[in-house]
């Protein structure tokens, strides 16, 4: 049964004190918006890709656009062989990944990411990485020290819980040389002043309980506010409690691509997902989406996907204007973290005015109640209707409306059906017309389409 929550509108969170946050609340209090590499780059972005879109992402910073993050393969001297050996890794004499130099020049001399970092944090943004749990095979197979401790490389790691669909690491231990490794490098993120770590192979498929609880441990330690992902999904929903007891968002979702649907089999995490799936599974993570905690349905892949996307060939996204809108609107709706996939280097137009739509993101960021509503109008069958309210008192109320279906549908209510007692005026939020709210409303959408309203 759906469930509505009712959280603090941001303004007022962030006043709150910091004995009345839990650490993970005063993390995320909202939603993480930012940027990942994934998506247009896969393994091979270099330090000057980066920039460049870390530049534009600047520019839309004043909408709350804030996290830059490489995804996996930073440490990767070759990242366009397939083959983990010829890919050559690049780790320090503890073990550790670091950036591969002739990609990174800013982290020669062993400088790491911290020359980034201070970058990107003179643009006014914040700066995060992808990694796979676990440490690197040949690191073990070399039993390297683990800094500051006499354990080494072969106490720490698990070679019976490798990453099945990446094979550089082995897995962690559960035992006091696992942490020490943990701890090591999580000390050294901090000291490169990373202020996001996504955390890949650990979620689901297997699901790692101990690791995630080393790795939340080892940030604690440093003292630095570093906020933990989580990946990939479908991360279960019986393990709710357990992941947000240590990270701030946690992928409820396998890859999502341009894609409207996909066929899985029941059980199986799927690759890759697509739009229609993510409505029931937003749905039945929406009761736990709260500050410090965001389920997460994974990036957004519009615009420029390229010059090397992490699936397919380079294309502009395959997703048409109206699935992009939908998207949005269940992405904003639901709360789910906002990480853009695209090339911003070829930002094109329409997804600029999705973006820099203040009113939506607001949705996101400060709803103090949103939820999906279950007991819709007859004639809805391929429809889905979610509510929000933004500010005090509910002092603006929206609904989004959504059409599954491959053709067009015209959807017949009244507000009141919907929850909406003594409306009297509608506003479409993305066209601005105006209407009065009294009978019954009459409403067209596009095959997966959707539009949204504030209605008061």
């Amino acid at each position: 049964m759906f469930r509505s929550k009712r959280f603090l509108p941001a303004v007022f969170a962030a006043m709150l004190s910091a004995a009345t946050l839990s650490h993970a609340q005063m993390l995320a209090p909202t939603p993480p918006m930012g940027w990942n590499s994934w998506d247009a780059y896969g393994l091979t972005i270099d330090e000057a890709q980066f920039k460049a879109n870390a530049t534009v992402l600047a520019r839309l910073k004043q909408y709350g656009w804030q996290y830059a993050v490489i995804d996996e393969g930073w440490y990767m001297a070759n990242p366009f062989s397939k083959d983990v050996e010829q890919q050559q890794y690049r780790w320090n004499g503890n073990g550790l990944l670091i950036p591969a130099p002739d990609r990174f020049p800013s982290a020669a001399n062993g400088a790491g990411f911290k020359p980034l970092a201070d970058w990107v944090h003179a643009q006014g943004l914040k700066f995060g990485i992808h990694i796979v749990r676990g440490i690197p095979r040949q690191v073990v197979a070399a039993n390297l020290p683990i800094a500051g401790t006499h354990y080494t490389a072969q106490e720490a790691a698990d070679t019976t819980s490798p990453c099945p669909w990446n094979h550089g690491n082995w897995g962690i231990k559960d035992n006091t040389a696992g942490q020490a490794y943990y701890d090591s490098m999580m000390k050294m993120y901090a000291s490169w002043d990373i202020d996001f770590i996504k955390v890949d192979c650990i979620s689901y498929g297997p699901y790692r309980p101990t690791e995630i609880r080393q790795i939340a441990e080892a940030i604690r330690k440093t003292g630095r506010p570093i906020v933990l992902s989580l990946s990939p999904g479908p991360t279960a929903l019986a393990n709710a409690a357990e992941v947000g007891k240590y990270a701030q968002m946690w992928r409820i979702s396998n890859d999502h691509w341009d894609v409207w649907t996909t066929e899985h089999k029941p059980g199986h995490g799927g690759f890759p997902f697509g739009l229609k799936g993510a409505f029931d599974r937003l749905a039945e993570w929406s009761p736990y989406a709260k500050p410090g905690n965001w389920p997460d349905e994974d990036m957004l892949p519009w615009g420029w996907l390229g010059p090397h996307p992490g699936w397919g060939q380079p294309r502009q996204s395959h997703e048409t204007h109206d699935e992009q809108r939908t998207e949005f609107t269940l992405w904003t709706f639901a709360r789910s973290p906002l990480i853009l996939g695209a090339n911003l280097t070829r930002l094109d137009d329409f997804t600029r005015s999705l973006i820099t739509n203040r009113e939506v993101l607001s949705i996101n960021q400060h709803a103090a109640e949103s939820h999906p509503i279950k007991d819709l109008p007859a004639g809805f069958d391929h429809a889905r209707v979610w509510e929000a309210s933004v500010g005090a008192g509910r002092a603006k109320q929206y609904f989004a409306l959504f059409n599954l279906d491959d053709y067009p549908v015209t959807l017949h209510f009244t507000w009141a059906a919907l929850g909406a007692h003594g409306a009297r005026e509608m506003r479409n939020v993305w066209d601005g017309h105006r209407a009065k709210a009294a009978g019954t409303v009459a409403v067209t959408l596009p095959p997966h389409g959707s539009t949204l309203y504030q209605v008061q």
